[in-house]
């Protein structure tokens, strides 16, 4: 099940929670002492930034399988949101020297050294979203194509299947923020390839808590098993692997990248958009619930896909008119970077999150990480 950390930082006193959280996602990644005092240090720092820097904010941890066919298996992605100031000048930021607080300036060049993968995205009046991951001694660095031949996945604890030598030039990232701060979250995504082929899927169990994640994980264990299969035939699998379980909202995007094409079909209440050059669209799923009220037709969407391309697939917890990014710059970001700052740009103190959130992001690689 996807266990996620989801540590509010508005106080120094919850620095030692940004460590023992980098710290327990660290044993569950099977990380060694010294990568696990790497993930401690890069999540003690991102707190310290929130509270020096942003007034606050929150800090995400969790394990995720390995991007990119990497050797190294398992690794904790650290995620650090505010609504802060945000910074007009990232470059000079992530140098060492640089401080506007009147520190040793050492953070974010620090956090970038330790970490395998390290992306930042800033907005003056805005705020910063700050993205780290590190893995195992075995990992190699650089922001490599995510989509490269092994399973990515929001659930914590997932095989990693074998890699593959062949990329397909795309990317694959998300974020899972538990309602309430929860141990667990009922929403969970993964994405496996089979082939020439990525299926992507994401999973809501029905409600939040332990009987949410118990469903949304029984899909992620069989997409995992099935994601050769076109999108409507791998839903009904999922319908028959759900059953006995609360059931969930469903929604399985799978990408020819040889042949320019994107098939999509979803059951229930969870979202996906597409950026097609300067627009968006929605890709529409049917009303039901897989694994205990499936729609009897399951008409699957074709669509184009190029280097222009961007899908987002979103949980409910998302407000219905969140606004799908619009900076260009996160087109070319870590994916699990535009996550994040989807999820924080969609919320407020004005609209509270309703229940368990997950947002998973497919992208192209660009040209200069290829």
């Amino acid at each position: 099940m996807t266990r996620v950390w989801d540590v509010p930082v508005h106080d120094s006193t919850r620095l030692r929670d940004a460590r023992v959280a980098a710290e327990s996602a660290s044993a569950l990644a099977g990380l060694d002492r010294a990568r696990t005092d790497a993930a401690a240090l890069v999540a003690t720092e991102l707190a310290t930034n929130l509270l020096k820097h942003a007034h606050g904010g929150q800090l995400l941890v969790e394990a995720v399988s390995a991007p990119g066919g990497r050797a190294g298996g398992l690794m904790v992605q650290i995620a650090a949101v505010d609504h802060g100031p945000g910074m007009s000048d990232v470059p000079a930021a992530l140098g060492d020297g640089f401080s506007t607080a009147g520190s040793l300036g050492a953070g974010l060049g620090t956090c970038r050294r330790l970490a395998d993968d390290f992306d930042l995205h800033s907005v003056p009046g805005r705020g910063t979203v700050a993205l780290a991951r590190i893995g195992g001694a075995g990992a190699s660095r650089g922001g490599r194509d995510a989509a490269g031949g092994r399973t990515g996945s929001g659930a914590a604890g997932a095989d990693v299947a074998d890699a593959v030598d062949t990329p397909l030039g795309v990317r694959v990232g998300g974020v899972n923020v538990p309602f309430r701060g929860a141990e667990q979250s009922g929403d969970a995504w993964t994405c496996v390839r089979a082939g020439d082929l990525l299926t992507l899927m994401l999973a809501d169990g029905l409600g939040h808590g332990p009987e949410a994640a118990l469903a949304s994980t029984a899909a992620v264990e069989e997409v995992r098993c099935s994601g050769h299969l076109p999108p409507a035939e791998l839903l009904r699998r999922l319908d028959e692997a759900l059953r006995g379980t609360r059931g969930a909202a469903v929604a399985v995007a799978q990408l020819d990248p040889r042949a320019g094409r994107l098939r999509f079909c979803g059951v229930g209440n969870v979202g996906a958009r597409l950026r097609e050059g300067d627009s968006w669209r929605h890709l529409l799923s049917r009303p039901g619930i897989v694994g205990t009220h499936r729609p009897r037709t399951l008409p699957e969407t074709a669509v184009a896909w190029g280097p222009d391309r961007l899908l987002v697939l979103h949980s409910d917890g998302l407000p219905s008119r969140w606004a799908p990014p619009a900076d260009p710059r996160l087109l070319s970001a870590d994916p699990a970077l535009t996550a994040a700052v989807t999820v924080r740009d969609a919320g407020s103190s004005a609209r509270p999150v309703r229940d368990d959130t997950a947002v998973a992001v497919l992208s192209p690689t660009p040209p200069d990480r290829s």
